[in-house]
Protein backbone atom coordinates (compact mmCIF):
# COMPACT_ATOMS: atom_id res chain seq x y z
CA UNK A 1 0.00 0.00 0.00
CA UNK A 2 0.90 3.54 -0.72
CA UNK A 3 1.86 6.21 1.93
CA UNK A 4 -1.79 7.60 3.63
CA UNK A 5 -2.02 11.34 2.15
CA UNK A 6 -0.93 13.61 4.92
CA UNK A 7 -3.76 15.45 6.36
CA UNK A 8 -3.65 19.20 8.20
CA UNK A 9 -3.16 18.02 11.53
CA UNK A 10 -0.63 16.20 10.60
CA UNK A 11 1.21 19.10 8.33
CA UNK A 12 0.71 21.48 11.30
CA UNK A 13 2.63 19.29 13.91
CA UNK A 14 5.16 18.91 10.88
CA UNK A 15 5.92 22.47 10.86
CA UNK A 16 5.09 23.54 14.47
CA UNK A 17 8.19 20.81 15.19
CA UNK A 18 9.91 22.42 13.03
CA UNK A 19 9.44 25.76 15.53
CA UNK A 20 11.19 23.52 18.20
CA UNK A 21 7.69 23.04 19.89
CA UNK A 22 8.23 19.76 22.21
CA UNK A 23 4.80 19.92 23.86
CA UNK A 24 1.06 20.75 23.18
CA UNK A 25 -0.97 21.19 26.92
CA UNK A 26 -4.88 20.70 26.20
CA UNK A 27 -7.96 18.67 26.77
CA UNK A 28 -9.52 16.28 23.85
CA UNK A 29 -12.23 18.07 22.55
CA UNK A 30 -14.85 16.02 19.60
CA UNK A 31 -13.99 19.35 17.12
CA UNK A 32 -10.46 18.45 17.42
CA UNK A 33 -10.45 14.65 16.63
CA UNK A 34 -8.00 14.78 13.65
CA UNK A 35 -5.60 16.90 15.72
CA UNK A 36 -5.62 13.85 18.60
CA UNK A 37 -5.10 11.48 15.90
CA UNK A 38 -2.48 13.10 14.47
CA UNK A 39 -0.40 13.58 18.13
CA UNK A 40 -1.24 10.02 18.57
CA UNK A 41 0.86 8.71 15.26
CA UNK A 42 4.03 10.81 15.79
CA UNK A 43 6.26 11.28 18.81
CA UNK A 44 8.11 14.48 18.09
CA UNK A 45 5.62 16.38 19.84
CA UNK A 46 4.10 15.43 23.27
CA UNK A 47 0.45 15.80 23.99
CA UNK A 48 -0.06 16.69 27.70
CA UNK A 49 -3.45 16.07 28.58
CA UNK A 50 -4.78 17.80 31.60
CA UNK A 51 -7.94 18.24 33.38
CA UNK A 52 -9.10 21.75 32.08
CA UNK A 53 -8.02 23.75 29.62
CA UNK A 54 -7.59 26.60 31.87
CA UNK A 55 -4.42 24.68 33.07
CA UNK A 56 -3.26 23.68 29.40
CA UNK A 57 -2.93 27.17 28.40
CA UNK A 58 -1.50 28.17 31.80
CA UNK A 59 1.38 25.64 31.47
CA UNK A 60 1.73 27.43 28.08
CA UNK A 61 2.48 30.82 29.40
CA UNK A 62 4.44 28.93 32.09
CA UNK A 63 6.67 27.52 29.58
CA UNK A 64 7.19 30.42 27.34
CA UNK A 65 8.37 32.51 29.97
CA UNK A 66 10.67 29.55 31.24
CA UNK A 67 12.17 28.71 27.85
CA UNK A 68 11.81 32.15 25.97
CA UNK A 69 10.25 29.47 23.25
CA UNK A 70 6.27 29.10 21.68
CA UNK A 71 3.88 27.22 24.48
CA UNK A 72 1.50 26.08 22.35
CA UNK A 73 -2.06 25.12 24.31
CA UNK A 74 -5.10 23.47 22.33
CA UNK A 75 -9.12 22.82 23.46
CA UNK A 76 -12.06 22.40 21.44
CA UNK A 77 -14.52 24.76 20.37
CA UNK A 78 -16.82 26.62 22.26
CA UNK A 79 -16.76 26.19 26.14
CA UNK A 80 -13.24 24.28 25.50
CA UNK A 81 -11.98 27.60 23.99
CA UNK A 82 -13.62 29.92 26.37
CA UNK A 83 -11.53 27.94 29.13
CA UNK A 84 -8.54 29.05 27.71
CA UNK A 85 -8.95 32.28 28.44
CA UNK A 86 -7.72 32.54 31.75
CA UNK A 87 -4.21 31.36 30.99
CA UNK A 88 -4.01 33.28 27.92
CA UNK A 89 -4.50 36.36 29.72
CA UNK A 90 -1.73 35.39 32.02
CA UNK A 91 0.27 35.36 28.84
CA UNK A 92 -1.15 38.17 27.31
CA UNK A 93 -0.54 40.55 30.35
CA UNK A 94 2.83 39.33 31.29
CA UNK A 95 4.68 38.77 27.06
CA UNK A 96 4.70 35.29 26.64
CA UNK A 97 4.81 33.97 23.68
CA UNK A 98 1.99 31.34 23.18
CA UNK A 99 0.12 29.69 20.26
CA UNK A 100 -3.23 28.53 21.02
CA UNK A 101 -5.31 26.28 18.36
CA UNK A 102 -8.71 25.13 18.90
CA UNK A 103 -11.03 23.57 17.16
CA UNK A 104 -14.12 25.07 15.37
CA UNK A 105 -17.64 24.05 13.81
CA UNK A 106 -17.35 22.07 10.54
CA UNK A 107 -17.05 24.84 7.52
CA UNK A 108 -20.81 24.06 6.73
CA UNK A 109 -21.89 24.71 10.15
CA UNK A 110 -20.01 28.39 11.02
CA UNK A 111 -21.73 31.19 11.75
CA UNK A 112 -25.21 28.84 12.12
CA UNK A 113 -26.76 27.96 15.33
CA UNK A 114 -24.65 24.93 15.44
CA UNK A 115 -24.10 23.46 19.32
CA UNK A 116 -20.79 25.35 20.90
CA UNK A 117 -20.46 27.86 17.80
CA UNK A 118 -18.93 30.81 19.39
CA UNK A 119 -16.63 33.57 16.67
CA UNK A 120 -13.74 32.36 18.00
CA UNK A 121 -11.80 35.40 16.68
CA UNK A 122 -13.91 37.88 18.48
CA UNK A 123 -13.58 35.46 21.79
CA UNK A 124 -10.01 35.95 21.86
CA UNK A 125 -9.84 39.33 20.54
CA UNK A 126 -8.69 40.92 23.81
CA UNK A 127 -6.04 38.83 24.35
CA UNK A 128 -4.41 37.62 20.72
CA UNK A 129 -2.60 39.93 18.70
CA UNK A 130 -3.34 37.85 15.91
CA UNK A 131 -6.33 35.82 15.41
CA UNK A 132 -7.65 33.55 11.95
CA UNK A 133 -9.75 30.98 10.91
CA UNK A 134 -8.23 28.30 9.20
CA UNK A 135 -10.41 28.34 6.23
CA UNK A 136 -8.57 26.29 3.54
CA UNK A 137 -6.10 23.63 3.42
CA UNK A 138 -4.07 25.53 1.18
CA UNK A 139 -2.87 28.49 4.14
CA UNK A 140 -2.14 26.02 6.92
CA UNK A 141 1.43 26.73 6.21
CA UNK A 142 1.23 30.67 5.76
CA UNK A 143 -1.20 30.97 8.82
CA UNK A 144 1.12 28.95 11.41
CA UNK A 145 4.42 31.25 10.01
CA UNK A 146 2.40 34.23 11.21
CA UNK A 147 0.91 33.39 14.13
CA UNK A 148 4.56 32.06 15.25
CA UNK A 149 6.62 35.07 13.94
CA UNK A 150 3.99 37.11 15.50
CA UNK A 151 4.16 35.55 18.88
CA UNK A 152 7.67 35.22 18.93
CA UNK A 153 8.41 38.13 17.62
CA UNK A 154 6.59 40.34 19.36
CA UNK A 155 6.22 38.16 22.66
CA UNK A 156 2.23 38.00 22.54
CA UNK A 157 -0.33 35.50 21.99
CA UNK A 158 -1.35 34.16 19.24
CA UNK A 159 -4.52 31.62 18.09
CA UNK A 160 -5.73 29.92 15.07
CA UNK A 161 -9.05 28.04 14.71
CA UNK A 162 -9.55 24.87 12.63
CA UNK A 163 -12.93 23.66 11.77
CA UNK A 164 -13.60 20.10 12.41
CA UNK A 165 -13.58 19.09 8.94
CA UNK A 166 -10.20 20.81 7.59
CA UNK A 167 -7.98 19.18 10.29
CA UNK A 168 -8.88 15.93 8.36
CA UNK A 169 -8.48 17.46 5.25
CA UNK A 170 -5.60 16.70 2.52
CA UNK A 171 -2.97 18.91 2.99
CA UNK A 172 -0.93 21.42 0.33
CA UNK A 173 2.35 23.26 1.72
CA UNK A 174 5.61 22.50 2.91
CA UNK A 175 6.61 22.98 6.15
CA UNK A 176 9.63 25.47 6.83
CA UNK A 177 11.26 26.76 9.88
CA UNK A 178 11.34 29.81 10.91
CA UNK A 179 14.43 31.71 9.17
CA UNK A 180 17.28 32.37 11.37
CA UNK A 181 17.87 36.21 12.52
CA UNK A 182 21.65 37.28 12.65
CA UNK A 183 21.54 39.92 14.72
CA UNK A 184 23.94 42.74 14.07
CA UNK A 185 26.52 44.78 16.47
CA UNK A 186 25.00 46.82 18.24
CA UNK A 187 24.36 50.00 17.06
CA UNK A 188 25.05 52.05 20.76
CA UNK A 189 27.85 53.49 21.02
CA UNK A 190 28.76 56.39 23.99
CA UNK A 191 28.09 59.14 21.74
CA UNK A 192 24.15 57.36 20.67
CA UNK A 193 23.91 57.02 24.59
CA UNK A 194 24.87 60.85 25.34
CA UNK A 195 21.82 61.46 26.95
CA UNK A 196 21.94 58.63 28.69
CA UNK A 197 24.86 59.12 30.70
CA UNK A 198 23.67 63.03 30.52
CA UNK A 199 20.54 62.66 32.81
CA UNK A 200 22.80 59.78 35.13
CA UNK A 201 25.29 62.09 35.72
CA UNK A 202 23.00 64.63 37.04
CA UNK A 203 22.18 61.97 39.69
CA UNK A 204 22.60 62.64 43.60
CA UNK A 205 20.64 60.04 44.75
CA UNK A 206 20.48 57.07 42.12
CA UNK A 207 18.71 53.64 41.87
CA UNK A 208 18.34 50.74 39.59
CA UNK A 209 15.24 48.89 39.29
CA UNK A 210 16.48 45.38 37.35
CA UNK A 211 13.88 42.62 36.03
CA UNK A 212 13.78 39.54 34.38
CA UNK A 213 15.29 41.18 31.29
CA UNK A 214 18.35 42.08 33.12
CA UNK A 215 19.22 37.65 33.34
CA UNK A 216 22.76 38.10 31.26
CA UNK A 217 24.08 41.34 32.92
CA UNK A 218 24.05 41.07 36.60
CA UNK A 219 27.73 41.32 37.34
CA UNK A 220 27.54 44.77 34.77
CA UNK A 221 24.94 45.78 36.93
CA UNK A 222 26.51 45.59 40.07
CA UNK A 223 29.63 47.33 38.68
CA UNK A 224 27.27 50.29 37.40
CA UNK A 225 25.91 50.21 40.61
CA UNK A 226 29.03 50.44 42.48
CA UNK A 227 30.31 53.64 40.11
CA UNK A 228 27.04 55.52 39.95
CA UNK A 229 26.69 55.41 44.10
CA UNK A 230 23.01 53.28 43.42
CA UNK A 231 21.65 50.97 45.37
CA UNK A 232 19.49 47.55 43.18
CA UNK A 233 16.24 47.43 43.17
CA UNK A 234 14.60 44.34 41.72
CA UNK A 235 11.03 43.29 40.20
CA UNK A 236 9.73 39.43 41.28
CA UNK A 237 10.90 38.53 37.97
CA UNK A 238 14.44 39.61 39.16
CA UNK A 239 14.04 37.92 42.48
CA UNK A 240 16.83 34.94 41.65
CA UNK A 241 19.08 37.91 39.60
CA UNK A 242 21.37 38.85 42.75
CA UNK A 243 22.74 36.72 45.28
CA UNK A 244 20.89 38.77 48.23
CA UNK A 245 25.07 39.24 49.69
CA UNK A 246 25.30 41.54 46.80
CA UNK A 247 26.56 44.53 48.36
CA UNK A 248 23.82 46.89 46.61
CA UNK A 249 21.10 44.81 46.30
CA UNK A 250 17.82 46.29 48.29
CA UNK A 251 15.35 43.42 47.46
CA UNK A 252 12.19 43.77 46.22
CA UNK A 253 9.79 46.78 45.62
CA UNK A 254 5.96 46.77 45.86
CA UNK A 255 3.91 44.87 48.21
CA UNK A 256 6.01 42.40 49.67
CA UNK A 257 9.27 44.06 48.89
CA UNK A 258 11.86 45.36 51.53
CA UNK A 259 9.37 48.12 53.48
CA UNK A 260 12.24 50.17 54.40
CA UNK A 261 13.31 50.90 50.03
CA UNK A 262 10.24 51.97 49.68
CA UNK A 263 11.00 55.59 51.18
CA UNK A 264 14.35 55.57 50.18
CA UNK A 265 13.45 55.01 46.52
CA UNK A 266 10.33 57.75 46.46
CA UNK A 267 13.40 59.97 46.89
CA UNK A 268 15.82 59.34 43.93
CA UNK A 269 16.35 61.86 41.26
CA UNK A 270 17.60 59.13 38.46
CA UNK A 271 16.16 56.20 38.02
CA UNK A 272 17.41 53.33 35.75
CA UNK A 273 14.98 50.74 34.90
CA UNK A 274 17.08 47.78 32.97
CA UNK A 275 15.08 44.83 31.80
CA UNK A 276 11.44 45.51 33.40
CA UNK A 277 8.02 47.52 33.25
CA UNK A 278 7.37 47.20 37.00
CA UNK A 279 6.47 50.32 37.80
CA UNK A 280 4.44 50.09 41.11
CA UNK A 281 2.58 53.15 41.92
CA UNK A 282 2.89 53.76 45.68
CA UNK A 283 6.08 52.60 46.07
CA UNK A 284 8.10 54.76 43.29
CA UNK A 285 9.59 58.44 42.78
CA UNK A 286 7.44 60.87 41.56
CA UNK A 287 9.91 63.48 40.11
CA UNK A 288 12.77 61.39 38.92
CA UNK A 289 14.50 61.72 35.82
CA UNK A 290 14.00 57.72 34.16
CA UNK A 291 15.34 55.98 31.70
CA UNK A 292 14.17 52.93 30.75
CA UNK A 293 15.97 50.10 28.49
CA UNK A 294 14.00 47.56 26.96
CA UNK A 295 14.29 45.51 23.60
CA UNK A 296 10.74 45.99 23.04
CA UNK A 297 10.37 49.36 24.21
CA UNK A 298 8.26 50.21 21.15
CA UNK A 299 6.15 47.79 21.63
CA UNK A 300 5.03 48.14 24.89
CA UNK A 301 4.64 51.25 26.99
CA UNK A 302 3.60 50.86 30.38
CA UNK A 303 2.29 53.49 32.30
CA UNK A 304 5.66 54.87 33.60
CA UNK A 305 6.54 58.61 32.96
CA UNK A 306 9.94 57.49 31.45
CA UNK A 307 11.86 60.27 29.65
CA UNK A 308 14.51 58.62 27.66
CA UNK A 309 13.67 55.08 26.38
CA UNK A 310 16.58 53.04 24.95
CA UNK A 311 14.80 50.22 23.02
CA UNK A 312 17.27 47.53 22.68
CA UNK A 313 19.44 44.86 24.89
CA UNK A 314 20.57 45.74 28.38
CA UNK A 315 23.58 43.55 27.91
CA UNK A 316 24.34 45.77 24.84
CA UNK A 317 23.52 49.09 26.46
CA UNK A 318 24.94 48.90 30.01
CA UNK A 319 29.17 48.55 28.94
CA UNK A 320 28.49 51.64 26.98
CA UNK A 321 26.81 53.44 30.31
CA UNK A 322 29.37 51.80 33.01
CA UNK A 323 32.28 53.15 30.39
CA UNK A 324 30.74 56.88 30.55
CA UNK A 325 30.00 57.20 34.05
CA UNK A 326 33.94 56.51 34.60
CA UNK A 327 35.75 58.88 36.74
CA UNK A 328 31.97 59.80 38.12
CA UNK A 329 31.79 61.25 41.87
CA UNK A 330 29.28 59.76 43.34
CA UNK A 331 27.14 60.69 46.40
CA UNK A 332 28.69 58.60 49.35
CA UNK A 333 25.95 59.71 52.05
CA UNK A 334 23.23 57.97 49.56
CA UNK A 335 25.76 55.43 49.10
CA UNK A 336 25.81 55.16 53.08
CA UNK A 337 21.76 55.12 52.86
CA UNK A 338 21.22 52.35 51.03
CA UNK A 339 23.36 50.11 52.69
CA UNK A 340 21.89 50.90 55.76
CA UNK A 341 18.20 50.04 54.40
CA UNK A 342 19.88 47.18 53.12
CA UNK A 343 20.86 46.15 56.68
CA UNK A 344 18.44 47.56 58.61
CA UNK A 345 15.94 45.05 56.01
CA UNK A 346 18.50 42.03 56.65
CA UNK A 347 18.01 42.26 60.43
CA UNK A 348 14.21 42.86 60.05
CA UNK A 349 14.02 39.77 58.02
CA UNK A 350 15.89 37.37 60.15
CA UNK A 351 13.25 38.46 63.02
CA UNK A 352 10.32 37.60 61.07
CA UNK A 353 11.95 34.38 59.50
CA UNK A 354 12.58 33.21 63.13
CA UNK A 355 9.00 33.57 64.29
CA UNK A 356 7.84 30.81 66.40
CA UNK A 357 4.17 29.37 66.86
CA UNK A 358 2.21 26.51 65.27
CA UNK A 359 -0.03 27.34 63.44
CA UNK A 360 3.00 28.75 61.65
CA UNK A 361 3.62 32.39 60.40
CA UNK A 362 3.75 32.72 56.69
CA UNK A 363 7.50 34.03 57.30
CA UNK A 364 8.79 31.28 58.99
CA UNK A 365 7.78 28.95 56.22
CA UNK A 366 9.35 31.08 53.84
CA UNK A 367 12.42 30.69 55.84
CA UNK A 368 12.52 27.49 55.92
CA UNK A 369 11.75 27.14 52.32
CA UNK A 370 15.08 29.69 51.76
CA UNK A 371 17.22 26.97 53.75
CA UNK A 372 15.75 24.05 52.39
CA UNK A 373 15.30 24.61 48.55
CA UNK A 374 18.73 24.31 46.07
CA UNK A 375 20.82 26.98 45.02
CA UNK A 376 18.95 26.87 41.11
CA UNK A 377 15.76 25.68 42.03
CA UNK A 378 13.10 27.06 40.29
CA UNK A 379 10.08 28.46 41.89
CA UNK A 380 6.39 28.46 41.07
CA UNK A 381 4.45 30.99 43.22
CA UNK A 382 0.88 31.30 42.81
CA UNK A 383 -1.14 34.66 43.04
CA UNK A 384 -2.00 35.48 46.82
CA UNK A 385 -0.45 36.00 50.16
CA UNK A 386 2.16 33.81 49.77
CA UNK A 387 3.24 35.67 46.58
CA UNK A 388 3.88 38.67 48.82
CA UNK A 389 5.75 36.59 51.52
CA UNK A 390 8.12 34.95 49.55
CA UNK A 391 8.93 38.27 47.73
CA UNK A 392 9.07 39.58 51.53
CA UNK A 393 11.09 37.12 53.13
CA UNK A 394 12.82 34.36 50.86
CA UNK A 395 16.66 35.31 50.36
CA UNK A 396 17.57 34.17 46.72
CA UNK A 397 20.82 32.45 45.54
CA UNK A 398 20.21 31.60 42.14
CA UNK A 399 16.99 30.55 42.21
CA UNK A 400 14.33 31.35 38.73
CA UNK A 401 10.78 32.21 40.03
CA UNK A 402 7.85 31.75 37.65
CA UNK A 403 4.53 33.78 38.37
CA UNK A 404 2.07 35.45 37.22
CA UNK A 405 2.95 38.66 36.90
CA UNK A 406 0.67 41.70 35.24
CA UNK A 407 -2.23 38.88 35.23
CA UNK A 408 -2.37 37.92 39.16
CA UNK A 409 -4.13 34.60 38.81
CA UNK A 410 -4.81 32.27 41.26
CA UNK A 411 -4.38 28.63 40.07
CA UNK A 412 -0.76 29.36 38.68
CA UNK A 413 1.42 27.77 40.54
CA UNK A 414 1.01 24.26 40.03
CA UNK A 415 1.02 24.30 36.56
CA UNK A 416 3.67 26.20 36.21
CA UNK A 417 5.77 23.72 38.47
CA UNK A 418 4.86 20.67 36.48
CA UNK A 419 5.80 22.78 32.83
CA UNK A 420 8.87 23.36 34.83
CA UNK A 421 9.69 19.96 35.97
CA UNK A 422 8.30 19.07 31.78
CA UNK A 423 11.36 21.51 30.63
CA UNK A 424 13.81 21.44 32.82
CA UNK A 425 14.21 17.87 34.29
CA UNK A 426 17.28 18.27 36.05
CA UNK A 427 15.91 20.80 38.14
CA UNK A 428 14.61 20.56 41.46
CA UNK A 429 10.95 22.47 40.73
CA UNK A 430 8.96 23.95 44.35
CA UNK A 431 5.22 25.30 44.42
CA UNK A 432 4.96 27.60 46.81
CA UNK A 433 1.09 27.96 46.77
CA UNK A 434 -2.15 28.38 48.82
CA UNK A 435 -5.09 26.73 49.90
CA UNK A 436 -7.67 29.16 47.78
CA UNK A 437 -5.24 29.05 44.05
CA UNK A 438 -4.82 25.30 44.87
CA UNK A 439 -8.10 24.16 44.90
CA UNK A 440 -8.78 25.87 41.69
CA UNK A 441 -6.71 23.39 39.90
CA UNK A 442 -6.68 20.58 42.43
CA UNK A 443 -8.07 18.10 39.72
CA UNK A 444 -4.61 18.61 37.63
CA UNK A 445 -2.54 16.86 40.86
CA UNK A 446 -3.36 13.60 38.62
CA UNK A 447 -1.52 14.81 35.54
CA UNK A 448 1.54 15.34 37.68
CA UNK A 449 0.74 11.52 38.27
CA UNK A 450 0.31 10.87 35.16
CA UNK A 451 3.47 11.83 33.41
CA UNK A 452 5.17 11.30 36.62
CA UNK A 453 6.70 14.71 37.39
CA UNK A 454 8.69 15.16 40.81
CA UNK A 455 7.86 18.19 41.97
CA UNK A 456 6.79 19.23 45.59
CA UNK A 457 4.10 21.67 46.64
CA UNK A 458 4.32 23.09 49.57
CA UNK A 459 0.55 24.45 50.94
CA UNK A 460 0.28 27.62 52.99
CA UNK A 461 -2.97 26.63 54.85
CA UNK A 462 -4.73 29.08 56.22
CA UNK A 463 -7.93 28.11 55.89
CA UNK A 464 -9.17 31.80 54.14
CA UNK A 465 -8.48 33.87 51.03
CA UNK A 466 -6.42 35.59 53.08
CA UNK A 467 -4.95 38.67 50.94
CA UNK A 468 -8.37 39.69 50.06
CA UNK A 469 -9.61 39.41 53.98
CA UNK A 470 -6.54 41.52 54.82
CA UNK A 471 -7.85 43.77 51.83
CA UNK A 472 -11.24 43.87 53.55
CA UNK A 473 -10.39 44.75 56.83
CA UNK A 474 -7.84 47.92 55.43
CA UNK A 475 -11.03 49.38 54.19
CA UNK A 476 -12.48 48.79 56.94
CA UNK A 477 -15.30 46.51 55.61
CA UNK A 478 -17.53 43.70 56.01
CA UNK A 479 -16.28 40.46 54.76
CA UNK A 480 -18.00 37.21 53.40
CA UNK A 481 -16.65 34.29 51.43
CA UNK A 482 -13.24 34.37 52.20
CA UNK A 483 -13.32 31.61 54.87
CA UNK A 484 -12.46 28.56 53.04
CA UNK A 485 -14.11 24.56 53.45
CA UNK A 486 -10.94 23.01 52.75
CA UNK A 487 -10.37 19.10 52.03
CA UNK A 488 -7.33 17.11 54.08
CA UNK A 489 -4.55 18.08 51.56
CA UNK A 490 -2.73 14.92 52.64
CA UNK A 491 -5.22 12.24 51.81
CA UNK A 492 -6.73 13.86 48.58
CA UNK A 493 -2.56 13.69 47.92
CA UNK A 494 -2.39 10.38 48.23
CA UNK A 495 -5.31 9.77 47.08
CA UNK A 496 -3.98 11.10 43.80
CA UNK A 497 -0.57 8.80 44.05
CA UNK A 498 1.13 11.65 45.34
CA UNK A 499 3.05 11.41 48.68
CA UNK A 500 1.80 13.42 51.56
CA UNK A 501 3.83 15.29 54.72
CA UNK A 502 1.85 17.64 57.19
CA UNK A 503 3.71 19.48 59.14
CA UNK A 504 2.89 19.07 63.33
CA UNK A 505 4.98 21.88 64.47
CA UNK A 506 7.24 25.01 63.74
CA UNK A 507 10.67 23.42 64.56
CA UNK A 508 9.80 20.64 62.26
CA UNK A 509 9.68 22.71 58.93
CA UNK A 510 13.23 21.97 57.58
CA UNK A 511 13.07 18.15 58.12
CA UNK A 512 10.02 17.76 56.77
CA UNK A 513 10.58 20.00 53.60
CA UNK A 514 14.13 18.01 53.32
CA UNK A 515 12.17 15.04 53.23
CA UNK A 516 9.80 16.36 50.46
CA UNK A 517 12.42 17.74 48.21
CA UNK A 518 14.34 14.47 48.74
CA UNK A 519 11.41 12.17 47.66
CA UNK A 520 11.34 10.91 44.03
CA UNK A 521 7.94 11.43 43.59
CA UNK A 522 5.16 14.37 43.18
CA UNK A 523 4.93 15.47 47.29
CA UNK A 524 2.45 17.46 48.91
CA UNK A 525 3.52 19.15 52.06
CA UNK A 526 -0.01 20.90 54.15
CA UNK A 527 1.46 23.65 56.25
CA UNK A 528 -0.72 24.79 58.83
CA UNK A 529 -0.47 28.95 58.03
CA UNK A 530 -1.42 31.44 60.56
CA UNK A 531 -3.86 33.99 59.18
CA UNK A 532 -1.30 36.98 59.56
CA UNK A 533 -2.50 40.59 58.50
CA UNK A 534 0.46 40.82 55.67
CA UNK A 535 2.45 44.59 56.76
CA UNK A 536 1.72 46.64 53.76
CA UNK A 537 -1.90 45.72 52.78
CA UNK A 538 -3.87 48.76 51.22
Amino acid sequence: MGKTEQTVAELMLEQLTLFGVKRIYGVVGDATIGLIDALAKQDEIQYIAVKHESTAAFMASAEAKLTGGLGVCTATMGPGAANLLNGLGDAYADRAPVLAITGQAPTDKIGTEYQQYVDQQELMSPFATYSANLASPDATIALLQKAARTSLGQRVVSHISVPKDIFMKPATGKPRALPEVIEGPAIFTKESLKKATEIMKTAKRPMILAGSGATSVTEELEKLADLWGAGILVSLGGKGLFDESSKYILQGIGEGGNPHASELFKQADVVLLAGTTWWPEGYVPTDARIIQIDRQFDKFVKDIPTELGISGKTEEVLPFLTESLQGFSRSEDWVARCLEVKDKWAAQNEKEGSTKGFPVHPARIIRALDRTVAADAILALDTGDNTVWTNRIFRQKEQSVLFSGYWRTMGFGLPAAMVAKLAKPEKQVVAIVGDGGLQMVLADLLTATRYKLNITVVVLNNESLQMERDKIQAENKKEVGVDLTNPDFVKLAEACGWQGFRAESDTELESLLEQALNTNAPTLVDISTAQVFFPETE
